[in-house]
């Protein structure tokens, strides 16, 4: 496993420090995760990697069924493969009741959320009530009619003196890493452009698949996963990641404030078709279950609406993201994203493609502002400078104009491998008992552009 962000000495000392009198003494143990309700693979990714100060011992309180057996069942193929294992010792409580229940016992401090969005704001709002810290999964919140339940939890997390955070995996993309510290070098890329409707500054696009392998086993979802009620919109779930790294890229630990450096332009959404052969593949169900009838079209197939664009001004600069999600990837491929960056000088444009291998490749694309000889210079004292915290940078020129940006594999870390790495990161602002101060009111700006959107996509309709 390879990381980038090495955890605290202090951690369990700074675990004391974030938890409130009330709970001293527990916070001054080693940190127990307890997972509730794990409905999502991505609860069992946290899981993945062993983490120092962290129990072996995890709790799990969920209703029994096929998503407790399938959490399990994930914990108990890393706990035996033969390359670095890990020793998680799961203390199951399957029952209805099993939020009282985890609230009741209080038998861990890091609550870890992944699962139906729908229950998702209840349950971080009793755990953050109950002094507990929560790393949630996204989406927080699916509906804008939540987000003033969402400001509540960051107030009272701050009150509690507890962290609430959510998994934010692709900031740990080395060519989105790069991407943006490209787009941090004035001198190399000139600043944003302001963009416009048309021809946005920044672009973020996403394809995802129903039918997947993680952890080289097919991926079997929930029927509810089907069920925009329940997992939420495309609008609102995977473009949480793309609105993120927008802000996370662009005003690198900027405050960003959603009541007056937001406006969302407008948004659409249209749904995926999924046919009754697929469904039964990707849940193992034999039928579509009552609660999605309503969502069957006239033959016969389900209307899933999980694609979506949003396009806004982020303190005046136009974005644009958007998600599809096709059933299943072509052979070799699997989820993809394509990104650029329009600056002055440069264009910075991350590919993922059958050209790439399906793996993302940074390019660089020189604008009409230099000509190709001080470009070549400004690349070359750009490489140099990121050179000394990621070494083995390259660059080449190809026959359309293009420069392909090559990293050395030592930085590449698989997306699985991004879990560890962002409750690495959690780890570390538990061990310092605070966030940095840019991070509650940027997730909240993030969260008010994915919501808002779904709103005034439902006001003009499906495309």
């Amino acid at each position: 496993m390879k990381t980038n962000t090495p955890i605290c000495m202090i951690l369990i000392m700074g675990l004391a420090a974030c938890g409130n009198k009330q709970h001293a003494g527990q916070t001054q143990e080693t940190i127990k995760l307890v997972t509730v309700a794990p409905g999502h693979f991505h609860a069992s990714l946290v899981q993945k990697s062993a983490y120092p100060g962290v129990s072996d011992t995890a709790y799990v309180y969920a209703p029994d069924g096929p998503e407790l057996k399938a959490h399990l069942a994930l914990i108990t193929q890393y706990n035996s493969r033969p390359d670095h294992p890990t020793h998680w010792k799961e203390v199951v409580y399957s029952g209805a009741d099993f939020m009282e229940k985890m609230l009741d016992e209080r038998k861990g401090n890091v609550v870890v959320l992944s699962g139906n969005n729908q229950h998702k704001m209840d349950y971080i709002g009793q755990a953050v009530a109950a002094g507990l810290h929560v790393l949630a999964d996204k989406p927080m919140i699916i509906r804008h009619v939540d987000f003033p339940r969402l400001e509540a939890a960051f107030a009272q997390a701050l009150e509690n003196h507890v962290v609430l955070y959510d998994i934010m995996t692709e900031r740990y993309e080395i060519n989105t890493i790069l991407q943006k510290e490209l787009s941090q070098l004035p001198e190399f890329f000139g600043g944003l452009v302001t963009g416009d409707a048309e021809h946005p500054a920044i672009t973020k696009e996403s394809v995802h698949h129903f039918f997947k392998e993680v952890s080289g086993k097919p991926l079997i979802r929930p029927a509810w996963f089907y069920d925009t009620r329940q997992q939420g919109e495309g609008l609102v779930d995977i473009t949480t990641h793309l609105v993120d790294l927008v802000q996370w890229e662009s005003f690198p630990e900027e405050v960003i404030h959603y009541d007056r450096d937001i406006e969302v332009i407008n948004a659409k959404r249209w749904p995926a078709i999924v046919t009754p052969a697929q469904f039964t593949q990707s849940t193992q169900t034999p039928d579509f279950p009552e609660y999605l009838r309503d969502a069957l079209d006239s033959n016969g197939n389900l209307a899933v609406f999980a694609n979506g664009e949003i396009n806004y001004r982020i303190r005046g600069i136009h974005a644009r993201v958007s998600v599809v999600w096709n059933f299943e990837a072509p052979e070799g491929a699997g989820d993809t994203h394509y990104s650029i960056m329009r600056g002055r000088y440069a264009n910075l444009i991350i590919k993922q493609g059958k050209a790439e291998s399906y793996k993302p490749v940074l390019y660089v694309q020189p604008t009409e502002e230099r000509d190709v000889a001080s470009f070549e210079s400004a690349l070359g004292d750009a490489m140099n400078r990121l050179g000394a915290t990621y070494p083995g940078l390259t660059f080449e020129r190809l026959p359309d104009g293009l420069y392909r940006i090559g990293v050395d594999s030592a930085l590449v870390t698989s997306h699985e491998e991004h879990f560890a790495q962002v409750t690495e990161k959690y780890l570390s602002f538990l061990g310092s008992g605070t966030l940095p101060d840019w991070e509650v009111p940027n997730m909240l700006a993030k969260y008010y552009v994915t919501t808002k959107a779904l709103e005034v996509a439902e006001t003009t309709g499906p495309e």
